[in-house]
């Protein structure tokens, strides 16, 4: 059985109804978006629940949690086609990319946000990994990116657009230390921060700039989507959600807010 190449897409900070108002033909073409619900509030504990195979949840009732995990990861032979993936071969592990390199795939991971830059243990078992020089370099990526006949390759996308502050130039934002990327800039001074909450004005127009982004990421996918070959999966999701003035919270973290955990999910091969 021929293996699939895997494009995993990740926006990150992108909730599930900022997808959903944005216009997406080209990510349409997978299929319809589900409201799923991420492992984390935040991007480094979510990426590591994607490392281990497990992407966002359905929130099924009445079943046992262990039955949902084991039916995830059983997906698996569906997205690369190689029936022979059974859960027994991500144990003791639990790493996909390293049961991805086990049946043949190169694994190669492009990130934006510098809390999963290459020195940390998300890197672990992937064959090329490498830090963006821009948080908004979907563009680099996919220019970047080639799918050779000869071997199938396992794409790791993460995508800074969708972050804080929504690909906008610095000099038009108010400045929140750590917000960009978590930790940077955080180290910049050791005074007490001055940052002034948003006003809801400014709440509307950082959401709406966020849906913006959707929309430029979607006419990027379709560039990538030219190029990727028959026999490519894609995935397409968020690795947790934000806020913008819901309840008093702006962003993710540390907030349990349903709009943190909300986030669109998308997966299929392209339809000839």
């Amino acid at each position: 059985m021929e293996q699939n190449h895997i494009v995993f897409i990740v926006m990150d900070s992108c909730r599930y109804d900022s997808f959903m108002a944005a216009k997406t033909p080209n990510i349409d073409k997978l299929g319809p978006a589900e409201k799923r619900y991420a492992y984390a509030s935040w991007t480094a504990p979510s990426h590591y629940a994607f490392t281990m195979g497990m992407l966002p949840h359905a929130s099924p009732k009445n079943v046992f949690a262990s039955e949902v995990y084991k039916e995830e990861f059983v997906q698996w032979t569906e997205r690369t086609g190689d029936d022979s993936i059974s859960f027994r071969d991500f144990l003791p592990e639990l790493s996909l990319p390293k049961v991805l390199n086990n049946i043949g795939y190169r694994t190669i991971a492009r990130v934006s946000m510098p809390v999963l830059n290459q020195a940390t243990l998300i890197n672990k078992y992937f064959d090329d990994f490498k830090l963006m020089n821009n948080h908004n370099d979907f563009a680099g990526m996919v220019d970047e990116i080639t799918f050779p006949d000869d071997e199938s390759c396992y794409f790791f996308l993460n995508l800074g657009e969708t972050h804080y502050p929504y690909m906008l130039k610095d000099s038009e934002l108010p400045r929140i230390s750590g917000v960009h990327g978590v930790f940077k800039n955080l180290d910049d001074d050791n005074q007490a921060s001055n940052d002034k909450f948003f006003d809801d004005e400014k709440m509307k127009m950082l959401h709406g700039q966020q849906i913006k982004c959707v929309e430029y990421i979607d006419n990027l996918i379709g560039q990538l989507m030219e190029k990727a070959p028959a026999n490519t999966y894609f995935i397409i999701t968020a690795d947790h959600g934000e806020l913008f003035g819901e309840d008093g919270y702006f962003g993710h973290g540390p907030i349990m807010h349903e709009k943190c955990f909300e986030i669109p999910f998308v997966e299929g091969k392209l339809k000839p």
